[in-house]
């Protein structure tokens, strides 16, 4: 049996200090390489790190704080959390993240993505109109660079490459890039048609209605005579010594990003009783508990077939003293907790 690799992933939200003040983002950035340190401390397996491009996230440049992370951890793997591929060149992508992977000997990955923002457009001179275009020959001319091969290249969205070489060229010959999915087949039947690992973003519902997209993914490998690849999960959370505490904690935080957020997109508020729904056992926030957070990764471990489980530890201005207690715990309890429980399982319930 394969075994699952458990990671944490943050999209640099802006934090408050413990009597309510807003850090800047700079204090939010270095507090972030801190968490990132102590995760490699404590055995967590890979820590990605989003992109956003808006006041309330602190991170633009995934790839230069996964670089200062790189100088100061010695085991974790580092990875987008996405990158925005659409507004993004992927020459420049590569050449980044092959970087990354030189500084931090061989653990970077990436995950592309469309994002769940799209501020990211018009401050690149994007149109939204090109939406689709823009992703569908990007990732094509990705996958081309992937091969670390001279790449000869054509689409609308950028200008053509003739048998050009790109550097670095990594030393493994191969830099893991994965898709994020939100949940439509398309953007899963595109991953399989690329090779590239499925990276789903579950953040509603019950995670085991994915699986009929896992059941396509595998189907559509078969189909194209592709081996068999990693199939991951992100998806919300908060580790605390016992669920009261991790429930109380989170909550203020959630509902006030949620709300936010909400008044943006047209949705009502964050109620207490959907918050303890989306917390609950069959919901798609991990929160709680050590033996809580343990017994939920399992569930849906077992039932997609995962490779992969990442947590995203950061939930709206949650302070930096808590993420720390949150990650410690994942760290030293909750993923020996997981590792323990699997390994008395059927051996094939997690594989792949």
């Amino acid at each position: 049996m394969d075994s699952l690799e458990l990671g944490i992933d943050t999209f640099g939200d802006v934090t408050e200090d413990l009597h309510g003040n807003a850090l800047t983002q700079a204090a939010t950035i270095r507090n972030l390489v801190d968490e990132a340190v102590l995760a490699d401390q404590v055995g967590v397996d890979f820590i990605g790190v989003g992109e956003h491009h808006r006041d309330d996230f602190a991170v633009s440049a995934p790839d230069v704080v996964l670089a200062a992370i790189a100088g100061k951890t010695t085991r974790i793997r580092l990875g987008s959390a996405v990158t925005v591929l659409s507004s993004d060149d992927p020459v420049r992508v590569f050449q980044r993240f092959a970087t990354l992977d030189a500084v931090s000997n061989g653990r970077a990955e990436v995950i592309l993505g469309r994002g769940s923002f799209t501020e990211s457009f018009p401050i690149f001179g994007y149109d939204l109109h090109d939406y689709e275009v823009l992703f569908e020959e990007k990732v094509n001319l990705f996958a081309e660079l992937l091969k670390e091969q001279p790449v000869t290249w054509q689409g609308t969205t950028r200008s053509a490459l003739s048998h050009q070489q790109i550097y670095p060229i990594t030393e493994s010959g191969h830099l893991k890039t994965w898709i994020g999915v939100g949940g439509s087949p398309q953007s899963v039947a595109r991953a399989a048609h690329y090779r590239m690992p499925l990276m789903l973003a579950i953040i509603g519902g019950d995670p085991i209605r994915f699986a009929p997209f896992v059941e396509l993914y595998h189907r559509a490998l078969a189909a194209s005579e592709a081996p068999s690849l990693p199939v991951g999960v992100h998806s919300p959370g908060y580790v605390a010594e016992t669920d009261e505490q991790a429930l109380n904690e989170l909550w203020p935080f959630a509902k006030r990003f949620r709300d936010r957020l909400g008044a943006e997109r047209g949705w009502g508020p964050l109620s207490r009783e959907e918050f303890l729904n989306s917390c609950g056992p069959d919901g798609a926030w991990y929160v709680g508990s050590p033996e809580t957070v343990a017994k939920k990764i399992v569930r849906t471990a077992s039932a997609l077939s995962l490779s992969r489980f990442d947590l995203k530890y950061t939930n709206g201005a949650l302070p930096h003293p808590h993420l720390m207690q949150c990650i410690e715990l994942y760290g030293t309890r909750v993923i020996p907790l997981v590792r323990d429980m699997l390994a008395s399982r059927v051996p094939s319930a997690v594989s792949r």
